[in-house]
């Protein structure tokens, strides 16, 4: 319960980041829409996927193939730690520690970075 609340929660915060941020819009004005979605490796129909566009924030139930971008935790206790509190170090050790799968290009992973910068403010 806690994971799908965290997964809904980050929906409503990139939400607020495309309404609140001139540079969060501009980013995808500029390289156009972008989708991920974060998903679990043991239960592949548990996750969530999201739709960024210059025209809004849209999320939804389920990880289709078609995401641009996907990352997979080994369980929900992986998951919500990394969501509660992200940071490039405690990704690179999920990657290390074969706790995350990212499915995408590391140039898909750059940019969600450099968009996700944008819902803290």
């Amino acid at each position: 319960m806690k994971y799908r609340f965290v997964l809904w929660f980050l929906g409503q915060l990139l939400k607020r980041a495309h309404r609140r941020s001139p540079e969060f819009r501009d980013n995808l004005e500029k390289k156009g829409p972008f989708s991920f979605g974060i998903g679990l490796d043991d239960d592949p129909d548990v996750g969530r996927h999201y739709t960024l566009a210059p025209k809004g924030v849209d999320s939804g139930e389920g990880v289709p193939v078609t995401t641009d971008l996907e990352l997979r935790f080994q369980d929900t206790t992986t998951a919500v730690s990394f969501l509660k509190r992200p940071s490039a170090r405690h990704f690179r050790t999920l990657l290390m520690a074969h706790r995350l799968r990212l499915v995408g290009s590391v140039r898909d992973l750059e940019r969600l970075q450099a968009l996700l910068k944008h819902v803290r403010k």
